[in-house]
């Protein structure tokens, strides 16, 4: 999956510059609220949802449903089941300083021409490496779309705009809790800016301090909000901590170097 963005994915923990409305910032260091503990430490408890999926994956195995099998069990925009992430196409609208704003889950019949063309934008593609023809976006997209729920792209709507593109998903039970300290119902963001003139204005750090608020607002069971943007990606990582983001560690995922951001709902009303 690729990495946290907010023009493309994301980058330096080290002096990062200004936000691009990609998604990650620089290094704060540790901050802590008084009395507040948020060491980032691992928990050795697997979520129950995660020994769920290994079961049903090991059931499973060997009779995964091709594209062509899932659209026709699925629908041609995806799974009709709920998603672990507590019902993200019920998150409703949310008033922002840029405007109103609405994570629109995507359905791929309507939504994958204008995804190709973001994709093909030369700062996205530099970190989403989706560029080229509509049938890699779309594969991209649609083995989400028809998945267990983890994960959800949707598009991002200001004041009925789409102009952004948002993955949400269920760090604690994706690949890159291998390599962090996870913690049962994380919840990480992807994101890309589509228009290159709706990039470094500020956008990409108000949408993202709004979308993690949501998260933490409508997933009780959820304690923080993470990402892991590519350290190259200054612009993004930078748009991360303006949006109240720590810079917890840098993290070696097998695509990229990672900056791993963190937004504690124990520090929400100090960052």
């Amino acid at each position: 999956m690729p990495s946290t963005d907010a023009s493309a994915k994301a980058t330096t923990a080290h002096a990062p510059t200004a936000d691009s409305g990609t998604g990650a910032g620089a290094d704060l260091g540790p901050v802590e609220a008084p009395g507040t503990d948020c060491e980032d430490t691992l928990d050795l408890r697997l979520p129950d949802e995660f020994l769920a999926l290994i079961a049903e994956e090991a059931a499973d195995a060997g009779a995964a449903p091709s594209g062509a099998e899932s659209r026709a069990q699925f629908g041609a925009g995806g799974p009709d089941r709920d998603d672990l992430l507590d019902g993200v196409a019920d998150w409703g609208p949310v008033t922002t300083p840029v405007g109103v704003f609405h994570l629109v889950p995507v359905h791929a019949e309507r939504d994958l021409p204008l995804l190709g063309r973001w994709m093909n934008d030369p700062t996205v593609a530099e970190f989403w490496e989706l560029a080229g023809p509509q049938n890699r976006t779309e594969d991209h997209v649609r083995s989400q779309l028809s998945g267990d729920g983890r994960s959800v792209p949707c598009l991002g709507m200001l004041d009925g705009t789409p102009m952004s593109y948002w993955e949400i998903y269920r760090a604690d039970l994706d690949p890159v809790a291998r390599h962090y300290p996870a913690r049962p119902h994380d919840t990480g963001i992807h994101l890309l800016i589509g228009a290159a003139t709706d990039r470094g204005r500020g956008l990409g750090s108000a949408l993202l301090r709004a979308v993690a608020d949501l998260a933490l607002n409508k997933r009780a069971a959820c304690a923080r909000v993470i990402a892991e943007p590519d350290l190259r990606n200054t612009p993004s990582v930078s748009a991360f901590l303006s949006a109240g983001f720590r810079f917890s560690a840098e993290i070696d995922l097998p695509e990229k170097r990672a900056a791993l951001m963190v937004r504690d709902r124990s520090l929400r009303e100090v960052l």
